[in-house]
C-alpha cells in the first residue's frame, strides 16, 4: 500500500501542477469491511486508517485545498443494508490531509446521516461536498429538496465550506449498461443548479 502511495505521488503532483484539483476516489474506506484483504487484515477501521495514511503519503507536499477524496458505498442500485454508517469513519477522516471531502448524501440508505456531520469534528478548513442528487435513480429530485439538502450542511459548517455535488459518477461501470438515461442525468444536473440557487437565497 505504501509502495503504491510512493509510486502515485508524481502522478498526483502532475495533476495538481497542471492546475487541476485532484480527486482520489476512495470507495475502499466505506466498503473496507466488504473488500477482500489479506487474511491478517481483519479490523476494518485499522485498514481504513492505514489507507488514509497512504493517501497522506501520496499527497505529501501538495496544497491540501487542491486535493479532495470521494467516499462511496458502491454506485449501484441495491439494498445497502450492510453499509457502514458514515459516523464510524469520522475518527480516521480527522487524520486526512486533503481538504475536500466528497460523499454520498442523497443515497436513501445514507440521506439521514446529514445530522451526523454536526459531530464529525473535522478540521475547520475541510470543505464538504455532499451528494445532493442520487446517481443510480431515474427519479429527478425536486430543486426544493436539493436546496434543503444543501442548506442542512450549510447550517452545520457554513456556506463557504459546502459545495453541492452528485453522489457519484453517472457512468462508473464499463459494462455498457446505462443506469440513468442521459436525458435524465441532464435533468438531475439542472435540479442541482436550481437547488443551489434556492439554497444560496435562504
Amino acid at each position: 500500500m505504501f509502495g503504491l502511495a510512493d509510486a502515485l505521488r508524481p502522478e498526483y503532483e502532475a495533476v495538481v501542477s497542471s492546475g487541476l484539483v485532484l480527486q482520489i476516489d476512495c470507495p475502499d474506506l466505506p466498503l473496507t469491511h466488504r473488500m477482500k484483504y489479506l487474511a491478517g487484515d481483519v479490523d476494518p477501521m485499522k485498514i481504513a486508517a492505514r489507507n488514509i495514511e497512504a493517501i497522506n503519503i501520496a499527497i505529501a507536499g501538495l496544497p491540501a485545498h487542491r486535493v479532495r477524496i470521494h467516499l462511496c458505498w458502491g454506485n449501484y442500485a441495491g439494498p445497502h443494508t450492510d453499509d457502514v454508517e458514515v459516523k464510524a469513519l469520522f475518527p480516521v477522516l480527522r487524520n486526512l490531509k486533503a481538504r475536500g471531502l466528497s460523499f454520498e448524501a442523497a443515497n436513501p440508505r445514507h440521506a439521514h446521516e446529514w445530522s451526523d456531520w454536526e459531530h464529525a469534528d473535522l478540521a475547520d478548513d475541510m470543505v464538504l461536498i455532499p451528494g445532493v442528487i442520487d446517481s443510480v435513480s431515474n427519479f429527478v429530485e425536486h430543486p426544493r429538496l436539493v436546496g434543503e439538502r444543501i442548506s442542512r450542511f450549510v447550517d452545520i459548517v457554513g456556506a463557504d465550506r459546502v459545495i453541492a455535488g452528485a453522489d457519484c459518477g453517472f457512468g462508473t461501470f464499463a459494462t455498457g449498461n446505462v443506469q440513468v438515461f442521459p436525458s435524465i442525468v441532464w435533468a438531475k444536473l439542472r435540479a442541482l443548479r436550481e437547488g443551489a440557487e434556492i439554497a444560496s437565497k435562504a
